[in-house]
């Protein structure tokens, strides 16, 4: 097979003027994370007053020195609740990834306790299900690190029915057999307390830890009685009298280190860490070339080949059926060594590309080749010979390829991501492992200039049928409306904020994230657990 032989000019002015605006977009993205970590960062003389690390300090000495942490989510709940979105910029109010702990792939969730007490909004709440769910489809232990207000009260209902989800996960990650192990640095109390209780491994600091159902003025309140908070629910009492705590530790840093011990006695990766490091050649193309030739405007077209040949191993791909719906990419390829299949967009889903997509993910599934989405689309084609094709028919195959696929399935929006060819091209709701976006994605049922002529014809037919004849001014006001609307709504930050996906990278990280997540999906295809049937019960 000839090798991909790339026809970009890096020295035009169009390629300039897409890296300086695909740059401008990641600047944005970025400034909005480090404000997260400035306000949490910013506690951190009240910490050391109180004896105590800030959370990232805790993540950093829990996580194997200069080893990756593949952080999700980082934007979650971004201008939604107390997040103003500008300069109160909260994160979700914790933090999610995977990292390695003891030599070993662990799914981390810790408390932003420096951020609001670190008590739960609604999209926190939905950021660390979303992690629970991550834990389960990859099979990863799971390490907590808590300490937290409990709910924010100000949204409990949009908290309280699904904030039981959070329990129900843990007792069915337990009962399948991955582990979870918590270290409780501060509070956890109310519903919280459960989160420890639930754990296989609880791990409580020594006079910081406090864990209990109802603390002191809601007991003297209900029952009159009156007791401590360290007789109520301190590290102490726990690890002698009730038994909820498995271990104490002295201080957070000891708490640590015990769970990275418990973590390192799980014998999870054990003999398997050869298979982590296999050869692979590089791109032979720069992945830097992805701020140019990718225009942040999704109306203007490129090959995603040209994406392609700046991730894959050796810029080395073969392509499926090339000529037949060339509107639909089918390539196999290989990313740090590992082989995968690639679905991208050079246009519109036609019949014969949603065919051919489809026939390509069921041969995957018989190779067990996982599959990673280029999502730049604008939707299914549509018009009437489009629909005398079979349009509907093909597309559904698709569908229905895409939603029984026995292979991981990973998402990586680089475009536009409109209509059904969101679902097509395997969107949120296909429960992909991974999802992530770069910063010009976009999501919507279509664009918001097709939106608003839509409404506009709509509107024009009905006051025709009623014997009126449309202003132009008002519908030009009405289109104006709904395009400012939708374009607001159907943002990388809008959808991110809603986790719509795992978090927005920067492309030139695009390789290495990818890679990262086929290397954790390998690691689950091959684990056996050891299940139990109710999940470890704290005796």
């Amino acid at each position: 097979m000839a090798e991909f032989e790339s026809t970009i000019d890096t020295g035009s002015e169009a390629f300039r003027a897409n890296r300086a605006e695909m740059l401008d977009w990641i600047a944005r993205f970025r400034a909005l994370e480090q404000k997260v970590r400035d306000i949490s960062n910013g506690k951190k003389a009240t910490f050391e007053k109180r004896g105590k690390l800030l959370p990232r300090e805790r993540l950093a000495l829990l996580l194997d020195p200069d080893s990756p942490f593949l952080e999700f989510s980082t934007l979650a709940g971004l201008a939604m609740h107390d997040d103003d979105g500008k300069e109160n910029v909260f994160g979700g109010g914790l933090i999610a990834g995977i990292g390695r702990v003891a030599g070993t792939r662990c799914l981390i969730v810790a408390s932003d306790s420096a951020i609001k007490g670190g008590t739960v909004a609604p999209m926190g709440l939905r950021k660390s299900l979303r992690a629970q769910e991550i834990a389960r489809l990859n099979k990863l232990p799971v390490v907590n690190l808590v300490e937290s207000g409990g709910a924010n009260l100000l949204y409990q209902a949009e908290i309280f029915v699904d904030g039981g989800r959070g329990f129900c996960s843990q007792a069915r990650l337990s009962a399948a057999g991955i582990p979870q192990v918590t270290v409780v640095h501060g509070s956890s109390t109310a519903g919280g307390a459960y989160q420890p209780g639930l754990s296989d491994y609880t791990v409580m600091v020594r006079g910081k830890a406090k864990v209990f159902l109802a603390g002191p003025p809601l007991l003297k309140a209900a029952t009159g009685e009156i007791a401590s908070d360290e007789e109520l629910g301190g590290a102490e009492m726990h690890a002698t009298v009730s038994g909820v705590a498995d271990f104490i530790a002295e201080d957070d840093a000891d708490g640590i280190r015990l769970a990275r011990e418990i973590v390192g006695r799980l014998g999870w990766d054990a003999g398997k860490a050869a298979a982590d490091a296999p050869d692979f050649a590089e791109p032979r193309y720069d992945p830097e070339e992805l701020l140019g030739f990718v225009p942040v405007d999704y109306r203007k077209p490129y090959d995603v080949r040209e994406v392609v040949a700046r991730v894959v191993d050796g810029s080395d791909f073969l392509d499926f059926k090339a000529g037949y719906g060339p509107g639909t990419v089918c390539l196999q390829a290989a990313i740090h060594g590992l082989p995968c299949a690639i679905i991208g967009n050079n246009g519109p889903i036609d019949a014969r590309g949603a065919a051919k997509a489809a026939q390509f993910i069921q041969l995957m599934c018989q190779s067990g080749t996982p599959i990673v989405y280029l999502q730049n689309t604008t939707g299914y084609m549509v018009g009437t010979e489009a629909e005398q094709s079979g349009i509907v028919k093909h597309g559904s195959k698709m569908i229905q390829a895409v939603a029984n696929a026995t292979v991981p399935q990973i998402t990586l929006h680089i475009g536009a991501s409109f209509g059904a060819g969101h679902y097509g091209m395997c969107g949120r709701a296909y429960d992909p492992r991974f999802v992530f976006a770069w910063p010009n994605n976009r999501i919507a049922v279509m664009g918001g200039q097709q939106a608003a002529r839509v409404m506009s014809i709509v509107t024009e037919e009905k006051m025709a049928r009623a014997g009126q004849q449309a202003d132009p001014a008002f519908l030009e006001a009405m289109e104006a409306k709904i395009v400012e609307r939708m374009d607001g709504e159907s943002t990388a930050l809008y959808a991110t904020a809603r986790l719509w996906d795992d978090g927005i990278i920067d492309p030139r990280n695009s390789r290495t994230v990818l890679g990262y997540c086929l290397a954790v999906c390998r690691d689950a295809e091959r684990r056996q657990l050891n299940a139990n049937t109710f999940g470890v019960a704290r005796m």
